[in-house]
C-alpha cells in the first residue's frame, strides 16, 4: 500500500521539483513558445486574408474575362455581319455593272445592225439607181422604130437585171 499512499517527503520534493521546472519553463520556454505561436497565428491570419484578396481578385478577373469574351463575341458577330453586308453590296454592284455592260453591248450591237442595214439599203438604192441609169441609157441609145421592139428590149433588160440581182445575192 505504500505505493498508493505516498509519504509527505515524496510529495514535498515532487511538488518542489514541479514548481522549479514550472518557473524555469515559464521564464525561458513559454515566452518564446507563446511569441512564436502568436507570430504563427498572425502569419496564418495574413495568409488567409491574402488568400481571400487573391480569391476576390480572381473572381473579378474571371468576371472581367467573361465580359471581354462576350464583347469579343459581339465584335466578331458585328464584323461577320459587316463582311456579309459588304459581300452582298459588292455582288449587287457587280450584277448592276454587268447589266449596264450588257445593255451597252446590246445597244452597240443594235446600232451596228442599224448602221449595216442603212448601208445595205443605201447600197441597194445606189445599185438600183445605177441599173436604172444604165437601162435608161441603153434604151435611149438604141433608137427603136417601133413600140413593140422597145417593149421587147425593156423586158430583156429587166430579165438581165433580175438575173444580175440573183447573181449578186
Amino acid at each position: 500500500m505504500d505505493l498508493l499512499t505516498p509519504s509527505f517527503g515524496l510529495l514535498f520534493w515532487t511538488l518542489l521539483a514541479f514548481l522549479v521546472v514550472f518557473f524555469l519553463l515559464r521564464k525561458f520556454a513559454w515566452g518564446p513558445i507563446l511569441s512564436s505561436l502568436g507570430e504563427r497565428e498572425k502569419t496564418i491570419a495574413e495568409s488567409l486574408s491574402t488568400a481571400e484578396k487573391v480569391k476576390a481578385e480572381m473572381a473579378q478577373m474571371k468576371s472581367e474575362n467573361e465580359a471581354l469574351l462576350v464583347q469579343a463575341r459581339e465584335e466578331r458577330a458585328q464584323m461577320l455581319k459587316e463582311a456579309k453586308e459588304t459581300k452582298d453590296k459588292i455582288i449587287n454592284e457587280a450584277k448592276e455593272q454587268a447589266k449596264l455592260e450588257a445593255n451597252k453591248i446590246f445597244a452597240d450591237a443594235n446600232q451596228a445592225l442599224e448602221n449595216q442595214k442603212m448601208a445595205a439599203i443605201t447600197d441597194v438604192k445606189n445599185q438600183i439607181g445605177n441599173m436604172v441609169i444604165e437601162v435608161s441609157e441603153k434604151v435611149i441609145r438604141k433608137e427603136l422604130s417601133s413600140k413593140p421592139d422597145q417593149e421587147i428590149y425593156i423586158r430583156k433588160l429587166a430579165d438581165d437585171l433580175q438575173s444580175y440581182r440573183t447573181a449578186r445575192s
